[in-house]
């Protein structure tokens, strides 16, 4: 056992915490005397001292390496003739004192950014001043203005970056088509969604003769950004530290200033546009049989939503296929060869499980009207298949080009879930099972054999969760879940970095010239950390066998470092969604305390079962507590709890009753009471177990002792409610053992360490 290790601090909402180590091993569990001195998200130095009850190495904070600039977002109390401010995160822990005169223009109760100018110590609270005031905790996109300082994503370009873009003309000139092929006269179109503001990409197909037979050929136009945003300039510098554009309920912030993203790089209709081209001839069977690429300006001949091009598939002689019928047969040829493509992804074993999303949809005041399922159509696919198409010799061109680029990693289960995978098919009595080096054609065969089955929403969700992360990385590993040997992303610019840096790539090899990545900012110290650990280890398996890395070059570091610095991005955009999706629905739910609904349970876990509501697609925990009075025992392999008495049963797709019984806004966390319809589900149980079905437990209700329910499961942590945040990660990869999942660790800390950084300006 080591005395000291070195990591970050990571806070929990029970006031305990752990440091998160930087060699990507076990957590170090801290108790809440350990967390009055240091904040969530300081670097320390801890000691193990001990093991907790639970067997996890309990430490002692000894230094404070580092303690980063990270403003503190809370409300502002007065309470007792003191001045304080609640954070919002209740990872911090403990509320910042604000001397009198520091609380500026803010007002009781109102949301404020707090800068620190004392630390906490261990027997003083941290003091600060307000430097910011958000307003009113109900101001129509509070929980936007909340998050976006909460996770450090930067919401305001740099003033250099507003006058480049202010300088960059308002339409195409004749000079800006120099060395371009001309399209203007090809019909190329764009479909989006009916909200779309930006256009990114448009999309045409006629009949071809490949080869000796019949096939079609597929242009694929790419906004040109790379034209625009010069290597190194005020905009790529912005665009750099962003990313990605993160997408809000009702708001968007852009990777690029407007005057981009929803003009000059978007392939509006009826207007000269520089683009990217992929030009691909596919051959009947849905194979790629050649491509090429090239810079063009072309001419968008319509603006379609997908709504509008799945009616005229649907029916050609339709009100909207009048209406278009200029277009009609250019879109059935796009419809062909998508359903080429699709054969050939089905040929490939691509996993391809059908999901629900959901939209929420916002009145004018910002709260939720209605949460409803994202529909996804033939256009919707159609398009889909036409943007992997080009993403995939996108990545080919630039293997056989020989350039260092950012590929789209997708890797396979780890060792630790494919035998849980494993155990939990050989549980449910699924035939079926994984090789040690899986395929995705055996995940897509599993998935096809159990879609009839009464439990097939809980086998999908568990096929689902063994897959990995995907992540940007210049290491080629392919992509396991579209069954692709290399894949990367090069039809959104406008929204993504790593496709923007896939443009200049391409760029540099059309012209036989090497594209050198600029001295962007890099995450510090998780860069020099990274490097350390890819020059050390291998290269994660793959089909052939390699041999050991090498010390990695200078470029092959730079890439690197872009790629965990654009994946951390993406993860960091993706919480912070979740987080003001997380936020609108408790506020939604509020209103419906004490209301039953029907739902199904979508995840099942020690301290109790996640249920998500049939109309509102909202979930919720019902705690172990509210099980009834017996012990209830968790079976990771089925992935399910059940009761020792009764046996009665709760797993992934099991369908339940319950009542709205409490909504935490600050917590994000919204908890359900199962509400029992008569002795069904317990009598079935017990006649399961041979026994008689007046054992079962009487009616769950409002007069239940809670001690009694507690009881039997004491021995499960208290604090595991809070735990509801990371339930998607509660199947813990294994410790790292390549340069990839090294990779995949750094990306996770680098993210975690982007969490309320203070944006350059």
């Amino acid at each position: 056992m080591l005395d000291e290790i070195e990591g970050s601090v990571q806070g929990h909402r029970d006031g305990h915490g752990f440091v998160q180590r930087d060699d990507g091993e076990a957590d170090i569990y801290l108790p809440p005397n350990e967390m009055r001195a240091v904040l969530h998200k300081d670097r320390v130095k801890a000691r193990i001292v001990r093991q907790d009850r639970r067997g996890r190495p309990e430490g002692r904070v000894v230094e404070i390496i580092e303690r980063p600039e990270q403003p503190i977002i809370g409300r502002l109390l007065h309470e007792g003739g003191v001045w304080l401010v609640a954070p919002e995160d209740k990872r911090y822990g403990q509320d910042v004192l604000i001397p009198k005169g520091a609380t500026g223009t803010a007002k009781v109760g109102q949301v404020v950014v707090v800068q620190l100018t004392e630390p906490p110590a261990l027997f003083g609270q941290p003091v600060g001043r307000v430097k910011e005031v958000l307003g009113e905790i109900d101001d129509p996109g509070m929980e936007i203005e909340i998050a976006v300082r909460k996770y450090g994503v930067p919401h305001e370009f740099s003033e250099a970056c507003l006058a480049e873009a202010k300088a960059i003309p308002d339409k195409v000139r004749p000079a800006d088509k120099h060395g371009r092929i001309d399209l203007t006269d090809v019909p190329l179109v764009t479909i989006d969604g009916e909200d779309a503001r930006d256009f990114d990409d448009a999309v045409y197909c006629e009949p071809a003769k490949v080869g000796r037979g019949k096939g079609w050929r597929l242009l694929v136009a790419i906004a040109d950004v790379s034209a625009y945003v010069k290597t190194g300039s005020a905009i790529d510098i912005d665009a750099y530290e962003r990313a990605t554009s993160v997408y809000f309920p009702r708001r968007v912030i852009p990777m690029l200033p407007e005057k981009l993203s929803n003009g000059l790089c978007s392939l509006n209709p009826e207007v000269e546009r520089l683009c990217m081209v992929c030009d691909m001839l596919v051959a009947g069977d849905g194979e790629i049989y050649a491509y090429q690429f090239y810079p063009a300006v072309m001419w968008s001949h319509a603006r379609f939503t997908y709504t509008e091009v799945a009616a005229i598939l649907g029916n050609t002689r339709g009100p909207e296929a009048q209406k278009r019928k200029d277009r009609v047969k250019d879109l059935l040829n796009l419809h062909d060869v998508y359903r080429a493509l699709l054969n050939q992804r089905s040929k490939r074993g691509a996993v391809d499980f059908e999901t629900t999303e959901t939209q929420i949809i916002c009145d004018d005041a910002g709260r939720i009207e209605k949460i409803v399922p994202r529909t996804r159509n033939e256009a919707h696919r159609l398009i889909e298949e036409a943007m992997l198409a080009a993403n995939v010799c996108s990545a080919d061109f630039i293997a056989e080009g020989k350039h260092p680029g950012l590929y789209r990693v997708h890797e396979g289960p780890t060792p630790e879930k494919k035998e849980i995978l494993r155990g939990y098919l050989k549980a449910m009595g699924v035939g079926l099972s994984i090789t040690d080096d899986p395929k995705p054609g055996e995940f897509q065969a599993i998935a096809e054999a159990t879609k009839d089955r009464p439990d097939s929403q809980q086998i999908h969700t568990m096929l689902l969760r063994s897959m990995q992360q995907a992540i940007y990385t210049p290491i080629n590993s392919g992509h396991f879940g579209l069954a692709y040997e290399a894949y990367t992303h090069f039809t959104s610019p406008i929204r993504r970095y790593p496709d923007l840096l896939v443009h200049r790539v391409i760029k540099a090899i059309l012209g036989k010239t090497k594209y050198q990545l600029p001295m962007l900012p890099t995450p510090g110290e998780a860069h020099a950390k990274l490097a350390k650990r890819l020059a050390s280890r291998v290269k994660a398996p793959t089909s052939k066998p390699q041999k050991a890395t090498v010390a990695p070059t200078k470029e092959t570091l730079a890439w690197e470092a872009a790629g965990l610095h654009c994946s951390a991005n993406e993860r960091r955009a993706d919480e912070a969604s979740r987080d003001v999706e997380a936020w609108l629905k408790c506020k939604y739910m509020r209103e419906h305390l004490g209301e039953e609904y029907g739902g199904v349970v979508t995840a099942a876990t020690t301290f109790g079962i996640f249920v998500t509501l049939d109309a509102m697609y909202v979930e919720g925990l019902v705690h172990i507590t509210e099980l009834g009075g017996e012990y209830f025992k968790f079976d990771e392999h089925r992935q399910e709890l059940r009761g020792e008495r009764t046996g009665i049963r709760y797993a992934i797709g099991t369908r339940v009753r319950v009542q709205v019984s409490r909504v935490d806004l600050d917590g994000r966390k919204i908890d359900f009471r199962l509400v029992r319809e008569g002795e069904e589900l317990t009598a079935r149980a017990m006649k399961d177990k041979g026994a008689a079905p007046s054992g079962a437990p009487a009616k769950a209700s409002a007069k239940r002792s809670r001690s009694k329910a507690e009881a039997p499961v004491g021995r499960a942590e208290r604090n595991e409610r809070a735990e509801r945040a990371e339930r998607t990660d509660q199947v813990a990869a294994a410790a790292p053992q390549s340069a990839m999942q090294a990779f995949r660790t750094a990306v996770k800390k680098a993210a975690n360490k982007m969490k309320g950084r203070k944006p350059r300006r």
